[in-house]
């Protein structure tokens, strides 16, 4: 089992997104929420592993894209998952981070 945190950043402000509710879901069904801090950040205390789901509430950020939606695959060799998620009004990308 790894452990999970993820990291919201508004790329059209050029500054982290505080406030996004970021809720976990996991195979077996655990879920989690969490709200980013001042730093858009967010850490569960959920440990993850095989497919995964955030649910970030990104409505504050977009009108086009009022959520975003990210399953991935937790490796339970891996201690820790990071999986950023950066937004802007009309784009989004993410990564395995470190």
């Amino acid at each position: 089992m790894s452990s999970l945190s993820t990291h919201v950043l508004d790329t059209a402000r050029g500054e982290p997104a505080a406030g996004v509710t970021v809720t976990l879901r996991t195979l077996t069904g655990a879920t989690e929420e969490q709200v980013t801090d001042g730093d858009g950040r967010a850490r569960f205390e959920t440990e993850v592993e095989g497919a995964t789901t955030l649910r970030f509430e990104t409505a504050a950020i977009s009108d086009f894209f009022p959520e975003v939606v990210l399953t991935f695959v937790a490796d339970a060799a891996r201690p820790h998952h990071h999986v950023p998620l950066l937004l802007s009004p009309f784009a989004y990308s993410t990564y395995r981070g470190s």
